[in-house]
């Protein structure tokens, strides 16, 4: 009887899942850099930093979700062990309310926060758009006053100033969801005695004006309308409107007049007799002041509107203007980088009473695209100095050097892997390297270290010509053991690593 093969255990696929991505060293600390320099805005302006869990109950993530019949649509969820569903956070800002609602006997009132992190959506992905991204708040939670409003739109614009956007390149586009809900109301869509009714169909309406930008005015009206199927054959459902319903809409969108004043009283003959309309008219008028008065700019703009049914009053985005290349070769602005608004409602879920709130949030992976297009990224800093392994059996003192150069605020480290010395300085070139060590025996019985400006070193083909300018720079130099400290910062200093 023949012997049965053995099977041998199929190897993993060594690929990350699909929407998702890894990020390296220059990526992570580029984000470190500019996130740095947001939240330093946000601490100035009175902002606590808060972490929650990466797992809310879909209990507490809402009905704001993409699809309400299936708790898993829209977020990654699973069952526990108790048959609740849990689920990785869809957003920040439904933790948030969680959290104040949990905590809200400790935490002072008004409550501003700031966090940053990441965050998970179960959509489908496609270019430059992924399934897990960071986000980063800030919101105040407890004042009903639009003044917090004015506030959080002008800490936005500082806030991109500061992580390297000019004012010149940006604008924080302001509109309100009341005004919104007064167009519902003349299109017929939104009875103020029964807000539940046609909710659904408000949803698509909300989320189609959100991609204007995208779809185009005879997109929205698709979805409006009876539907729309995308490129790749996808049909997204319309709310039904008829036609007049769909002109009053995209009239509401395009009311942006040469100013906020003209803006505002087109606004007021569309939302007609509505006292939510007329309400939200008002609010953008007195954010416009509070804005003027401090001399924070925004736009008044009645297409932005935030694709979340949370939202319930002002809500605001900030766009940058400038042009790039589009994937079909031609010229378009970059677009959106954070949005937000007002969300009075959130908390309220959990305690049942009224709890204002309003906050934004940035789009960290965009920003940084952004910042690389303008070329306003945080240099990349040059590799920890490398300390190469001539000996094995003089480890303790390669480990003495790399102690002494850490201890004087110099990244060093010593090279673990396997190889003689072209091993070893390839390594030191990929980890971007400025210096390097070398110890033979010959250096130690002498009392010396050879110090190699790797940096230099590979500029000489191109940048010197002439052996007295070998002589002038040279790319190695040797320094006495108990110099090597001094010898690594004299040589960092000269431009060669940009280190102390």
């Amino acid at each position: 009887m023949a012997k049965d093969k053995i099977k041998k255990p199929r190897r993993p696929r060594a690929e990350t899942p699909r929407g998702f991505r890894d990020y390296f060293g220059a990526e992570v600390r580029a984000r470190a850099t500019m996130l740095g320099r947001i939240t330093d805005v946000y601490h100035a302006y009175g902002f606590d930093p808060l972490e929650t869990s990466a797992v809310e109950t879909v209990e507490a993530l809402g009905k704001f979700l993409p699809d309400v019949d299936r708790p898993n649509e829209g977020v990654f969820a699973w069952q526990d062990e108790d048959d609740s569903w849990l689920a990785l956070r869809y957003d920040l800002t439904a933790p948030l309310a969680r959290v104040y609602a949990q905590n809200r006997m400790r935490l002072p009132s008004p409550y501003r926060r700031y966090q940053i992190g990441p965050v998970w959506r179960n959509e489908k992905p496609g270019p430059g758009r992924f399934r897990q991204f960071y986000q980063c708040d800030a919101d105040t939670v407890g004042s009903g006053n639009v003044a917090a409003d004015a506030e959080i739109c002008a800490m936005l614009g500082d806030a991109l100033e500061a992580a390297g956007i000019a004012r010149s390149d940006f604008v924080v586009r302001i509109n309100n969801r009341k005004v919104l809900n007064g167009v519902m109301e003349t299109i017929g869509l939104l009875d103020p005695s029964d807000p539940e009714k046609d909710s659904a169909r408000r949803g698509i309406v909300m989320r189609a004006i959100d991609k204007i930008d995208r779809l185009g005015p005879e997109g929205v009206r698709l979805l409006m309308g009876p539907g729309r199927k995308d490129e790749s054959g996808d049909f997204t459902a319309g709310a039904g409107c008829g036609a007049e319903e769909a002109d009053l809409v995209l009239a509401f969108m395009a009311a942006r007049g040469s100013d906020g004043a003209a803006t505002c009283a087109r606004l007021r003959e569309l939302v007609g007799a509505s006292a939510a309309g007329l309400a939200g008219v008002e609010e953008l008028e007195a954010i416009a002041e509070l804005l003027q008065a401090r001399g924070a700019s925004g736009v008044i703009d009645p297409s932005v509107v935030r694709g979340l049914g949370y939202y319930t009053g002002p809500v605001y985005e900030a766009e940058l203007t400038f042009d790039v290349v589009g994937d079909d070769g031609k010229p378009r602005q970059f677009g959106s980088v954070a949005g937000g608004g007002r969300y009075d409602d959130l908390v309220k879920r959990f305690t049942g009473e009224a709890v204002p709130a309003t906050g934004i949030s940035i789009g960290v992976d965009r920003l940084l695209a952004a910042l690389g297009e303008k070329g306003r990224l945080a240099s990349e800093e040059a590799g920890p100095v490398v300390i190469t392994v001539m000996d094995r059996d003089a480890m303790p003192g390669y480990q003495a050097m790399a102690a002494e150069l850490r201890a004087a605020g110099i990244r060093a480290e010593v090279f673990l892997g396997g190889g003689g010395m072209g091993k070893q300085l390839k390594y030191a070139d990929q980890r971007r390297s400025a210096v390097a060590i070398i110890e033979g025996a010959d250096e130690r019985d002498r009392g010396v270290v050879q110090i190699k400006d790797l940096a230099l070193g590979a500029q000489l083909a191109s940048e010197i010509e002439s052996h007295d300018d070998w002589k002038a720079q040279p790319a190695q130099v040797e320094a006495a053991r108990d110099q090597l400290v001094a010898e690594v910062r004299a040589m960092l200093a000269r431009g060669s690593g940009g280190q102390p």
